[in-house]
């Protein structure tokens, strides 16, 4: 009987009232599964070990959020939390964690191996007894001045929050590799080249914005394979950079050293034209011919011989019988060493034209006479730079998902800023909030006797609700609003 007297009211806003109930249904749900044979009954079992989960993932958002309002400047550092793969990052990770340690504690079965469970046991340990403090003292403060945190509140609370962070490092550490610090810094400035990447393709015209707004599918194929050019021809000196060992690279990119070196090498000899046609080709799903499907094979089809070479092989080793290097007429994209008109324009025995910078003499000629002709070498560039990039999707999904992830925050168009309201439109807000219908026992309404008031005079409309773009916090109690508290509407005010 003096429980109910001193425990807060459901409909009190304050967190430690919120951590009360949270708390007690925890409690509850535990007497329950305790107290049930579960070989007599395994639905119910099941049941309720459902809401146990999701009654502890409540309790532990609610202790969250008393961390953030009572110690928000002494909270332990969380960033580690970069260098855990992107799939881990979910909502409810603690929860996760929890329950990872409630199993290391009991000897049940979990993917770690022996040796690492014996050194996560007594961390587990703590963090469960500590736990255990905090609720006891959040259970007492909540009963006694729910509106202020003591000293002790704050005390446990800071171990808490510290164990709960060592635990968590140290039992995903056990399961996934974890990044280093020196490759967080590789992968933001693969980053930056990848914006860069954009930026070109959209001044050369292989991208538009509007793509890139809508976040087509296509480029995430598309950003990769033209970030290898870009990292090995236009800025050699970045993250792709070959001069640098491959323990130096990026895990993304070191498997493919020898690869990108070959692939470089193919590039620097190139003209401009060819590279454009090859990027250009890169930025489609299909090797499309630039000339029209009543023309002859497209450039970026392998020539048509008996026995075609492996692209791949193609970068290896050169034909039994070498070609001159100049590509006979018509085997070859318009504009290039192939076209007749390119060729008449060149003089007879002149070499394709080649990019400002790029080197010529015998190791250049000899370079391109390992292939037929240019659609050979282009389709090998295609495919061999397309396969890498098409690797990176598979063998590092998570590491490129984030960086395109942060690549598309910066290159998207930003939002327009929202038009001011004027004094007008808040005097209006605020009037037409003074005339909202109350509602007895709401926190965000008035008090209980307008409320009865309201209702003698007759039923009204339904309110107006607050839009959410313009209350980024309760109303009640002040509360910042974030990706766990979400936003809840009174239907008898509007308010948020």
């Amino acid at each position: 009987m003096m429980l109910l007297l001193l425990s807060p009211q459901r409909s009190d806003p304050r967190l430690l009232s919120q951590f009360f109930y949270a708390d007690e249904k925890v409690s509850r749900v535990v007497t329950e599964i305790n107290g049930l044979d579960a070989e007599m009954d395994p639905q119910q079992y099941l049941v309720l070990l459902n809401q146990l989960h999701l009654s502890q993932a409540h309790l532990l958002a609610v202790i969250e959020r008393i961390m953030e309002e009572c110690i928000p400047t002494q909270r332990h550092s969380r960033d580690y939390l970069v260098k855990f793969p992107e799939e881990l990052l979910v909502d409810n990770l603690g929860n996760h964690m929890l329950f990872a340690a409630e199993c290391l504690l009991a000897g049940t079965f979990i993917e770690v191996e022996e040796a690492d469970s014996i050194q996560l046991r007594p961390q587990a340990r703590n963090l469960l007894c500590s736990l255990e403090l905090v609720r006891t003292v959040l259970r007492e403060q909540s009963l006694s001045q729910p509106g202020t945190y003591s000293e002790p509140v704050r005390a446990v609370l800071i171990q808490f929050d510290r164990l709960f962070a060592e635990f968590e490092l140290s039992y995903v550490s056990s399961l996934v590799a974890v990044k280093s610090p020196e490759e967080i810094y590789r992968q933001q400035e693969i980053i930056v080249l990848f914006c860069e990447t954009v930026e070109r393709a959209l001044r050369l015209g292989y991208l538009t914005q509007e793509m890139i707004d809508g976040y087509e599918p296509l480029l995430m194929f598309t950003i990769p394979r033209l970030a290898i050019i870009s990292g090995l021809l236009i800025y050699p000196e970045g993250p792709l950079s070959l001069e640098q060992s491959p323990e130096q690279m990026s895990r993304v990119f070191s498997p493919f050293y020898n690869l990108l070196k070959k692939i470089r090498d193919l590039l620097r000899v190139l003209s401009a034209e060819e590279l454009a046609l090859l990027e250009r080709s890169l930025c489609t799903a299909e090797l499309d011919d630039p000339r029209g499907p009543a023309a002859a094979p497209a450039w970026g089809a392998a020539a048509p011989t008996a026995d075609p070479p492996a692209p791949w092989g193609l970068l290896e080793a050169p034909h039994t019988e070498p070609p001159a290097p100049v590509c006979p007429a018509g085997s070859g994209p318009p504009g290039v060493a192939g076209d007749p008109g390119a060729h008449s324009r060149q003089g007879p025995g002149s070499s394709p034209r080649t990019r400002p910078g790029a080197p010529q003499g015998a190791g250049w000629g000899e370079l391109r006479s390992r292939y037929g002709s240019t659609k050979d070498m282009l389709h090998t560039l295609f495919v061999c730079i397309s396969g890498v990039a098409d690797q990176l999707q598979t063998n590092f999904a998570s590491d490129l998902r984030s960086i395109l992830k942060t690549v598309f925050k910066i290159v998207a168009s930003q939002p327009e800023p929202a038009e001011e309201v004027d004094a007008s439109q808040e005097e209006e807000g605020e009037a037409r909030a003074a005339n909202a219908p109350r509602l007895a026992g709401c926190p965000l309404c008035s008090s209980a006797a307008e409320a009865a008031g309201l209702r003698q005079a007759g039923t009204r409309g339904l309110p107006e609700w607050v839009p959410d773009s313009s209350c980024s916090q309760c109303s009640a109690c002040h509360v910042p609003f974030t990706l766990l508290r979400r936003r809840h509407h009174c239907r008898s005010c509007g308010k948020v």
